[in-house]
């Protein structure tokens, strides 16, 4: 299974998003694009990112019921991306909805479950979502890539920590897509984080890295940097 790194487009504008894509000029990469920029730009910056040549993770986490998002996953398809993801907590019939308009029309589309978010951690959980007390959030997390998996999502995205149980129990080929990483730990309003080389070893298939790229004095040199921690060259 090919790794990668993806590039967090988190910009108020198409504008800012393409001319920061001119650091990347001479390289394909993967980016993300969320709802900050979709919801800005539409379709448009879709088109235009492909142009370029670059992978877009269209990042819009569908959460509705069943036919709503039946209709969204049809939308979608329409538009050239290569990984689309959904809130677990949706259900099982509303991510089949959506698995099998991808599994029939676009195979080649990687689909995945958002488990829990990088910024909510066991307090939250409990406190807040009133998520059973008994279970940790690994559990969770667990249970809830069981059921993507179970609607035949890809894969999931979720914490390079609960990487290694995930392919554990649901084996290799479920891929993990893993926010939340930082070159350095630090504080700020993600919780579960990890460093490109510890989600190298903890058996990541992606990881999606937003600020320590797009701040950067030198864009195109964190992201190789990065990227060759992650994938353990040289």
């Amino acid at each position: 299974m090919a790794k990668d790194v993806i590039i967090a487009l988190d910009f108020p504008s198409g504008d800012v998003a393409l001319d920061f894509l001119k650091n990347f000029k001479d390289e394909n990469v993967y980016v993300k694009v969320g709802m900050e920029l979709f919801y800005k730009e539409g379709p448009r910056i879709i088109n235009e990112i492909k142009k370029l040549g670059h992978k877009i993770f269209l990042d819009l986490k569908i959460h509705d019921i069943p036919n709503t998002c039946k209709g969204a996953t049809n939308s979608l398809i329409s538009l050239d991306v290569d990984m689309i993801n959904y809130h677990i907590a949706g259900g099982k019939k509303m991510l089949m909805e959506a698995s099998e308009i991808v599994n029939n029309e676009k195979p080649e589309m990687i689909t995945l479950g958002v488990t829990m978010l990088t910024s909510t951690d066991e307090d939250v959980m409990h406190d807040e979502l009133k998520i059973d007390e008994r279970k940790s959030l690994d559990d969770v997390v667990l249970d809830y890539a069981k059921l993507a998996k179970d609607a035949k999502l890809s894969g999931i995205v979720c914490s390079a920590l609960e990487v290694p149980k995930i392919k554990e129990n649901l084996g290799n080929d479920f891929i993990t897509v893993t926010p939340g990483i930082r070159k350095v730990k630090g504080i700020d309003d993600q919780k579960r984080v990890v460093t490109p080389s510890e989600a190298r070893e903890l058996g990541s298939d992606y990881i999606v890295v937003g600020r320590p790229i797009t701040k950067a004095e030198d864009p195109l040199k964190e992201y190789r940097e990065i990227k060759r921690d992650f994938l353990g060259g040289k």
